[in-house]
């Protein structure tokens, strides 16, 4: 169950209720995206980044905008509420800049505290359904935003980025805007994580990526080229690191949640992680 809450239809794009068995014990998320998760089950684990282990998590996290393939272990049954961010939403809900969260989830008590996040947990397990859970968050969500500068121009400059699926220039969105490409780069930096050109390259990736027909045969230097690489090589090391697959690996996954999901249509992650 999902709704998205006109108040903060500018910084999400859904808040989400999410119970059962998972379809997969284990899944990759890879960019763009950003989530909050208040856990209400038994814990999960994420590996991010490089990590080599699953970190466990019991009463949830916040993950800002990665540069790389994060991994969800899930438990035989979960229940949990969260928000599915635009890339600059967690922003004005934290007590810190997103770049120093960027590959680095965050629990949910170093974002808003423990004696908060109890509390919250608390009211969102007593509430009456999935309905009345998503309306409390979405309350404590419109509690919790706050002024934040800059966030008008990195909302304004992110929609254009993932209209266009990064298929912009950097210099129009700062002519546009009346700044320098160093104020953008910091406003970014601050309220999303990344700089404008980084997000752009994981947009270009993830529309290349998603626009790959597994059913038939896949010319991987034309995919590379039309993703903007100068070589197969240097996409291949990309395409590991957004996804956490090799790309042959990745088509084979795809089938496999094809055949398993007939009729699916593959518009955004996750994926099973093997």
């Amino acid at each position: 169950m999902s709704r998205v809450p006109r108040p903060l239809d500018g910084l999400i794009d859904d808040l989400y209720y999410l119970e059962g068995a998972p379809p997969y014990p284990r899944l990759t998320l890879p960019p763009p995206s950003a989530l909050l998760i208040i856990n209400l089950g038994a814990p999960f684990r994420i590996r991010g980044g490089a990590d080599l282990e699953l970190t466990e998590y019991a009463d949830g996290c916040v993950v800002t905008m990665p540069t790389r393939a994060w991994e969800f272990g899930y438990p035989p049954q979960t229940r949990s509420v969260g928000v599915h961010f635009k890339p600059w939403g967690p922003g004005p809900f934290l007590p810190m800049p997103a770049a120093e969260l960027c590959d680095r989830p965050a629990t949910l008590e170093q974002v808003w505290g423990g004696p908060a996040v109890a509390e919250l947990r608390d009211r969102l397990a007593a509430a009456d359904g999935p309905l009345a859970m998503l309306t409390l968050l979405e309350e404590e969500l419109v509690r919790r935003l706050r002024e934040t500068a800059g966030l008008d121009l990195v909302s304004q400059a992110g929609s254009v980025i993932a209209a266009t699926n990064g298929a912009v220039a950097i210099g129009d969105l700062t002519a546009a805007a009346g700044v320098s490409s160093t104020h953008l780069n910091q406003r970014f930096k601050e309220i999303i994580g990344v700089t404008p050109k980084r997000l752009a390259r994981t947009y270009r990736f993830a529309a290349t990526v998603l626009a790959i027909d597994p059913a038939v045969p896949i010319d991987w230097s034309e995919v590379a080229a039309r993703a903007g690489y100068f070589d197969q090589a240097h996409f291949g090391h990309e395409f590991r690191k957004f996804t956490g697959l090799t790309p042959t690996r990745y088509v084979e996954i795809r089938r496999r949640f094809l055949r398993e999901h007939p009729g699916h249509v593959l518009d955004s992650w996750p994926l099973p992680a093997d």
